[in-house]
């Protein structure tokens, strides 16, 4: 079986200033030659105004970051694209105009930190994540009632904030930027969107109880099972809390018609997926050993391992 070779997190960091570079540039082109993007992205905001700055101290500091590998240009492309995202974010939420320039210059910022990061440190420095109740540790002996009470308040916890707190938010700021998907609106969405949200959330307290009942643990790092489960969901994919989670939170979005709730559910699917994953995967290799090892082999991540 041939290993897939897969770009250095360094040069995947260059490549993403040189198209910003690219893009900040060819912006800046519509700007001027288009009076919709320039009312989408700015509202009443001067171009006259912005130009230069923003083709020196993010389009122009965003290449020489790219072609240079420049720790100081990319320090200053991200610094100024914070800077333009908190101030212009405020501008579209008082105004309501502006609305994809803001959406725009968040995913901008989000990618300039992960890509200064990397270049900065030669690799993306996720270890950042697992900190306070993220940090792996394992779970204290301790009765099965009890791990299940931990789990199930951490469950509520963390359903409250992902699919409640967040959404509302995320409905919100789309409201304020103007910037509804009308078509999401629909009583089949709706629909579709709840009974995606009831088997997704079936699926992550039974996984909950699982987890607890047979691992003798708790979903959250800090207090991770202390046995390899490989029972009730987890004999079908490896980490059913997290296709319960992207599917409850995609699900959601469709429920409520929010798009930027579908996009975020989406994301955070990858992030866990590229990010969180490999860190989990790597601690359980470590404490079970062959039998973790056997296991990834019979049973899938994402994708249901179905067993005749």
């Amino acid at each position: 079986m041939s290993s897939q070779v897969r770009p250095s997190p360094v040069l995947l960091a260059r490549m993403f200033f040189g198209l910003q570079a690219i893009a900040g540039t060819g912006w800046w082109v519509a700007v001027f030659l288009s009076g919709d993007v320039r009312r989408l992205t700015l509202g009443a905001w001067s171009p006259l105004l912005l130009v230069g700055p923003d083709l020196a101290l993010f389009a122009g500091a965003s290449g020489i970051a790219a072609f240079r590998m420049s720790k100081t240009a990319a320090v200053t492309a991200t610094a100024w694209t914070v800077l333009v995202t908190v101030a212009l974010g405020v501008y579209a939420l008082v105004s309501r105009l502006a609305g994809w320039g803001a959406v725009l210059m968040v995913i901008a910022s989000l990618g300039s930190v992960a890509a200064t990061a990397t270049i900065w440190h030669g690799y993306l420095p996720t270890r950042w994540f697992f900190v306070g109740p993220f940090r792996f540790r394992v779970a204290a002996a301790a009765s099965g009632q009890r791990h299940l009470f931990r789990s199930v308040t951490q469950l509520i916890v963390f359903w409250t904030t992902f699919f409640l707190v967040i959404p509302v938010v995320l409905r919100t700021v789309e409201y304020r930027l103007r910037l509804e998907w009308p078509a999401l609106n629909g009583a089949l969405w709706n629909l579709v969107g709840a009974c995606g949200f009831a088997l997704g959330s079936a699926l992550g307290l039974w996984s909950c109880v699982t987890m607890a009942l047979v691992g003798h643990g708790t979903p959250l790092p800090a207090h991770t099972a202390r046995e390899l489960v490989a029972a009730g969901p987890y004999r079908f994919v490896r980490n059913p809390m997290a296709l319960a989670g992207a599917v409850q939170t995609v699900a959601v979005g469709v429920w409520i018609g929010s798009w930027m709730v579908v996009i975020v559910g989406s994301a955070g699917a990858v992030v866990w997926n590229e990010i969180i994953r490999p860190v989990e995967e790597a601690d359980l290799l470590e404490r079970f050993g062959e039998s973790y090892a056997q296991y990834a082999l019979r049973v899938r991540c994402w994708l249901p391992t179905l067993r005749s």
